[in-house]
């Protein structure tokens, strides 16, 4: 029996927030405690910040999503751009409980709730909207992470996705294999 267009669409939000957390947590791999600390300047936010920004998002929205405001009043939002972490371990296991807290609410949600309207800052919007507002802000920032690590790593960063000069390798590899038939969010978008 075919699924419905609500039920894809749970799936293919499900495994976007997982190929983005990959994406982060590779990235972040490959840098030190040191790397993760540091600013660029003044004006912008460590990898750190980045990340207690995004746990705290998650925290916020995802807790009680669908019976109560997504700012919730115990977030310090101010504080996440301000207070890091001591060490990658433990900034590691804010980013866990934060994306915990995001799958943890996209399970337990059914094809019916997405037309549910929800509130973010006293803000009303359907279920459907608030996870697309989330596959908007989420990403945004795991671009910021992988920048960021990519600055500071230089040559010695691994590419998560087609290495610069390597395109062509890439299609040639691709084009010579038979077409598979499958959604794209099968595999990771390139």
């Amino acid at each position: 029996m075919p699924q419905s267009n609500e039920q894809n669409f749970l799936e293919s939000a499900r495994k976007l927030f997982a190929y983005y957390k990959s994406l982060g947590e590779k990235a972040i791999a490959q840098l030190t405690d040191a790397e993760v600390l540091a600013r660029p300047n003044k004006a912008s936010n460590s990898i750190a910040l980045i990340v207690h920004h995004i746990s705290g998002n998650m925290l916020s929205r995802f807790t009680d999503f669908l019976t109560s405001d997504g700012e919730k009043t115990w977030r310090n939002r101010e504080a996440e751009f301000d207070e890091g972490y001591p060490d990658k371990k433990a900034m590691m296991d804010a980013w866990e409980k934060g994306w915990c807290c995001l799958f943890d609410a996209l399970d337990q949600l059914q094809p019916a709730d997405l037309s549910k309207i929800i509130y973010i800052r006293n803000e009303g919007q359907t279920v459907l909207e608030a996870i697309q507002r989330q596959l908007a802000h989420y990403p945004h920032h795991i671009g910021q992470i992988l920048y960021q690590a990519k600055a500071l790593k230089g040559d010695d960063f691994t590419s998560l996705s087609i290495p610069k000069g390597k395109s062509q390798d890439f299609n040639t590899d691709k084009f010579s294999k038979e077409k598979a038939r499958r959604h794209f969010t099968d595999g990771l978008p390139r």
